[in-house]
């Protein structure tokens, strides 16, 4: 039992010193982004605005010339494409993809992150007769990669140093 308690107490100084952290929320230097060039109604932009306003500081004003910085969208694109068919045509399983191409510039033009492009991919097998279930698994497939593609975003904006 002390062997256990001993363990237990020591094991947080163990993971301590061999460099593991929690995770924390991305320090972001600026106060303030500017978000351009996504599609109208985008659920990436809806969802990265609500990230920035609800883990940090930074304001995301409607109009992008006020902002400090501007993330610039140059693509901001999903899709899926049938992956396996049978021989009579039907799919059996779909490749969903968000595609993401970005660059963070500073209000006057500055180039700060170059152009990035952001991939991300999930295969999905699907059967007729669960179109219901898997229409809900789209979405929610969709969902998490948006949200994987948002904090990549956001740990690349930690990133970055003002100039000047």
């Amino acid at each position: 039992m002390r062997r256990r308690t001993l363990l237990l107490a020591t094991l947080p100084l163990g993971l301590g010193a061999c460099g593991f952290a929690p995770r924390r929320e991305p320090e972001l230097r600026f106060r303030s982004l500017g978000l351009q060039g996504f599609r109208p109604g985008s659920p990436l932009a809806a969802e990265l605005r609500r990230q920035l306003l609800a883990r940090t500081s930074v304001q995301v004003p409607e109009d992008f010339n006020r902002a400090e910085l501007v993330l610039e969208a140059r693509r901001d694109d999903r899709d899926k494409r049938a992956l396996v068919t049978t021989s009579a045509g039907q799919v059996r399983e779909w490749e969903l993809r968000l595609r993401v191409d970005y660059l963070l510039r500073t209000a006057s033009g500055e180039i700060l992150l170059p152009p990035t492009e952001l991939r991300l991919s999930r295969e999905m097998n699907y059967t007729e007769t669960q179109a219901l279930a898997k229409e809900q698994e789209e979405a929610q497939l969709f969902r998490a990669m948006q949200s994987d593609a948002v904090t990549q975003i956001l740990r690349r904006l930690a990133t970055v140093r003002l100039p000047g």
